[in-house]
């Protein structure tokens, strides 16, 4: 029974945790085509929908991470006031709990949403209050992650905030943008500071750039989790007879259980894989390590948890106790404190994923 290709039905109606999705990367086509309007903002391709959609996905599946990040202009664009901000989050929620999402952290960078005079302080606020209200009533609780911008030279700054926001639905520290170029050890400031004040936090390493990125997010910055981390397959030989081996870095994440926030739909456009059939995601599951699935982007990817479930199931044969086993893998590793966890797999995930088993 548990080895049965689960159905449409049963992946829209399972449980799912959500570790990496960017707040800016999945505005719904048009809530940003009414922000603009509303807002003034001039420089949108498209003010039909659909058509947005699509460009939206044509510019990030340009198999390069710096030209998938350039779409982003758009929606960070019309988020610059706190009704925009608080209307993009409790969309997000919504959109989230509707989809089958029981638990998600989701990320943004407050210092991009600053272009019109809010301090970052009034940005988290706004997005936080999106959050709850959008969240209100469903069975989703919608956490927040605060990235800093590697490129740019206030991290440590951001992770004040951060830390400032802990007991108000903040629950980790990030840093993203362009990896290559900009080595997570240029803000040794701010993870240290993050440290001391007992602070959770993920960077993202191993998309772009390789093991070197992956090894300075944990060995330099002590990452407890890998933003995609995806590039830890370099430091994985296969023999001739197919047995995997591992090098020191990847022996490392898995015996750690480092978590690693997979996001195949997004690799594939950021030109990590040129197939998702090609994705390693197969490989790091196979060797146990402790993978998470994630959507990353859903406007740029177009793309849903339910969707990446899909398609892990298509192309990889996954069924129904694979899907529990990386959902209950994101629960365990995720940044709300541990008996919450408990409780959320105990109590939610695990009888749920029991009951479509049996149907």
């Amino acid at each position: 029974m548990d080895a049965k290709t689960p159905t449409p039905e049963q992946i829209s109606a399972a449980p799912k945790v959500l570790l990496h999705d960017h707040l800016d990367g999945g505005l719904r086509p048009e809530t940003v085509i009414e922000l603009a309007d509303e807002l003034g903002y001039s420089e949108l391709p498209t003010t039909d929908p659909s058509e947005l959609a699509a460009w939206m996905k044509r510019g990030a599946d340009r198999k390069d991470l710096v030209l998938y990040l350039e779409t982003f202009a758009h929606t960070v664009g019309v988020m610059q006031t706190p009704d925009a901000l608080h209307r993009v989050a409790r969309e997000c929620a919504e959109d989230l709990a509707a989809d089958g999402v029981v638990y998600a952290e989701i990320r943004f960078a407050p210092e991009l949403h600053v272009e019109h005079g809010l301090d970052m302080d009034a940005v988290v606020e706004a997005v936080t209050a999106g959050f709850a209200d959008g969240s209100a009533g469903t069975p989703l609780t919608i956490r927040t992650l605060i990235s800093a911008m590697r490129h740019l030279n206030r991290s440590l700054e951001v992770a004040q905030l951060a830390v400032r926001w802990r007991d108000r639905g903040v629950v980790g520290f990030d840093i993203a943008g362009p990896e290559k170029g900009f080595p997570p050890d240029d803000h040794m400031l701010a993870f240290q500071y993050a440290q001391r004040e007992n602070f959770h936090f993920t960077i993202h390493a191993g998309e772009a750039y390789g093991p070197p990125s992956i090894w300075k997010a944990l060995q330099w910055c002590s990452a407890e989790r890998l933003g995609h981390g995806v590039r830890i397959v370099d430091d994985i030989t296969v023999g001739d007879g197919g047995s995997p081996e591992l090098g020191l870095l990847a022996h490392y994440i898995r015996d750690r259980r480092i978590p690693l926030e997979v996001c195949p739909s997004s690799n594939l456009h950021t030109g990590v894989v040129d197939d998702l059939a090609d994705h390693p995601i197969r490989l790091f599951k196979d060797l146990k390590f402790r993978v998470t699935l994630n959507t990353d982007n859903r406007l740029m990817s177009d793309i849903t948890m339910s969707g990446e479930m899909q398609n892990m199931v298509d192309v990889f044969g996954w069924t129904m106790l694979d899907l529990q086993w990386v959902t209950v893998n994101a629960m365990k590793s995720a940044f709300l404190p541990f008996d919450e966890r408990l409780a959320l797999i105990n109590d939610v995930i695990k009888p749920r994923y029991a009951e479509l088993r049996s149907a």
